[in-house]
């Protein structure tokens, strides 16, 4: 079959398109003959070995699948070893999967999976949002960031602040349900995120840039305040913060992982949360912001646009 192989750590230039092995069915495991794989920041990592899993060579990217069984079934789910999806076949333990329903496009079902999940984390697990909630979402036009502007409205929250870095994009979070957008760019980021929250500080911060992105969400921080890591997509670290400067503001810094759900448990974090995001998207109450697409031969363009932050929404690569 033909998939991407990864032999040599680096960056997108090392996406090579080859011929390897089938994958073998195994007890509670079946070939999923894939139709699309979800691109992620994770996979850019990987492929340059800066994940906070270590990978071996070679590997094939991708841990998110939709596509057939040979019985018929559509099902969408992460691949069975976290990675092997940029391929024609992959891996899946159709348990852990959902089925794709026939009104469901094939980014659509892929953006629940990392994107969607993480989202529902980020608000529910990690912020703990409440009622009311003042919140920023950067990179809020990001599969990620999109999902969470819906959710957050959805559930309560107060105002929310996107962060974006095109007109266009700011555009997509307005439409999302954020009350106000702003640059990601702007020269003051604290001093602005607060000017768009009427001068005052924010209960919870989700944040996935790093940096400088890191060093302004937590000085605006309200006491009690959440500031939520999921990532670090400019690979640029935040000062380091001492934890007794935590103490005046009570304020929180946490981390997520999504590998962490399902390790410990996938079923209560994985496949219920799922049910709930698939229900909201049949519904119509969550819509899934559908992303550039690219054949799997230019997964290396996809890594390129991704990185330099030219995509939107859920990023796919669509397999022949």
């Amino acid at each position: 079959m033909r998939a991407i192989e990864v032999t040599e750590f680096g960056g997108p230039e090392v996406l090579q398109l080859s011929e390897v092995e089938d994958p073998i069915p195994l007890p509670g495991l079946e070939v999923l003959t894939v139709s699309g794989a979800g691109v992620n920041y994770a996979d850019t990592h990987a492929v340059e070995n800066s994940y906070l899993a270590a990978q071996e060579l070679p590997f094939i990217p991708g841990a998110e699948v939709v596509g057939t069984l040979p019985d018929g079934r559509r099902l969408c789910g992460f691949t069975a070893s976290g990675g092997g999806g940029y391929a024609e076949r992959a891996l899946v333990a159709p348990a852990m999967c959902f089925e794709v329903p026939d009104s469901m496009s094939d980014a659509a079902a892929l953006s629940l999976l990392v994107q969607g999940l993480t989202a529902w984390h980020l608000l529910r697990t990690s912020a703990r949002l409440q009622d009311g909630e003042s919140i920023v979402v950067h990179a809020a036009a990001g599969g990620v960031g999109n999902l969470a502007v819906q959710l957050a409205r959805q559930w309560g929250a107060g105002r929310i602040i996107a962060v974006a870095s095109t007109e266009e994009k700011r555009a997509q979070a307005l439409a999302a349900g954020a009350d106000v957008v702003i640059d990601s760019t702007a020269p003051d980021l604290a001093a602005t995120i607060r000017q768009a929250n009427d001068g005052k500080r924010v209960d919870i911060v989700l944040e996935m840039v790093g940096g400088t992105t890191t060093d302004a969400s937590l000085a605006v921080l309200a006491p009690f305040g959440r500031l939520v890591v999921y990532g670090m997509a400019s690979r640029t670290p935040a000062t380091p913060i001492p934890p007794a400067s935590l103490m005046v503001g009570s304020h929180s810094v946490i981390g997520f992982w999504l590998v962490d759900c399902l390790r410990s448990d996938p079923v209560r974090r994985v496949a219920e949360p799922l049910r709930e995001l698939v229900g909201l998207v049949v519904s119509g109450a969550l819509v899934p912001l559908e992303g550039p697409s690219y054949p799997l031969a230019e997964a290396a363009q996809a890594h390129r646009d991704l990185r330099e932050r030219r995509t939107f929404g859920k990023v796919s690569l669509t397999v022949p």
